[in-house]
């Protein structure tokens, strides 16, 4: 006599239980200690694991269920923490069984398309076989579309990307990045890409005090500190940059912070002859930060491409 095939499922499943065993609880936790601001986003991941994990109840109990469809959109400006969240994301799917490995291959046109015939499609398929059993993270998405040179082979990487969308969607995640503009004319130009996209993510600028925050936050990870005298001029430095050209949120910052340091080190190599303690070599003072172009610069004329803020 045949088994019942239902007879071992269990009757019910207690979400909370799977929710603190799966170690997703973990996961949204280091997310909001490491991430400053981005509250809608990280509300989005959050539904998103329940999304997950109610699917995984069902599919323990025996219930009708498919794979969801868990391709994605970021948009927003540079330096929102797009690649940093997708890479929290390869974790949490990870995590709750969706993708066998659960590691990120970022890349750009560059990685997946060719420059003469033939040299596409191995480059494409190269990337997709690097990145199954993961997510595959593709920066400024839009620019595998150039509709005005015909002679452009990213129509052939769209169209392999969108085959492996659709038939390896249980082993594989792809996540599309870019401004929210050109990512909309991107998804209205490749309807394909549009159906394959379930969940639309949209990154919001840092405010000036996140800013100022995530600044800390970089200092902190190298023990470094600022004067309380730098601190105010660091958080003018941010209301006058973000109005400037070529600003890139927390990117910004960290450029910004890399320049303080050197100036920083300039500073006591030029003017300190004797010995020098921990406390010293650690703190940025105001000079540092207000030696910026960014306070030389006159609104009428802003930082050019080629300037150092």
């Amino acid at each position: 006599m045949d088994a019942d095939p239902t007879a071992a499922l269990p009757a019910s499943v207690d979400l909370r239980a799977e929710f603190e065993s799966s170690g997703v609880r973990e996961l949204l936790e280091e997310l909001d200690r490491d991430m400053i601001g981005l509250k809608p986003v990280k509300q989005r991941i959050r539904e998103t694991a329940a999304l997950l994990l109610v699917e995984r109840a069902r599919r323990s109990l025996g219930l009708s269920h498919q794979t969801p469809t868990l391709h994605m959109s970021f948009t927003g400006n540079p330096g929102t923490g797009k690649t940093t969240v997708a890479l929290k994301m390869a974790g949490l799917l990870k995590r709750l069984g969706y993708v066998r490995k659960g590691h990120l291959v970022s890349v750009t046109r560059d990685d997946l398309v060719g420059q003469y015939i033939g040299h596409t499609a191995p480059k494409t398929k190269e990337v997709l076989k690097r990145a199954m059993g993961g997510v595959l993270f593709i920066d400024e998405a839009y620019y595998l579309y150039r509709p005005d040179n015909e002679r452009d082979y990213g129509q052939e990487a769209i169209e392999i990307l969108l085959q492996v969308m659709e038939n390896n969607r249980d082993d594989l995640v792809v996540i599309l990045a870019g401004y929210g503009d050109r990512m909309d004319q991107f998804f209205t130009s490749n309807p394909g890409f549009r159906s394959r996209i379930a969940h639309h993510i949209d990154f919001p600028d840092y405010s000036d005090d996140e800013l100022l925050r995530i600044a800390r936050h970089m200092l902190a990870e190298q023990n470094y500190t600022l004067s309380p005298s730098a601190e105010t001029a660091f958080a003018d430095y941010i209301a006058r940059r973000r109005t400037q050209p070529h600003f890139a949120n927390a990117r910004s910052i960290r450029n910004a912070f890399d320049r303080a340091r050197l100036r920083q080190a300039n500073r006591l190599f030029e003017s300190t002859s004797g010995a020098l303690d921990a406390d010293t070599l650690s703190r940025i003072e105001e000079s540092d930060i207000r030696a910026s172009r960014v306070f030389a610069a006159e609104p009428s004329h802003p930082t050019g491409p080629g300037s150092k803020p």
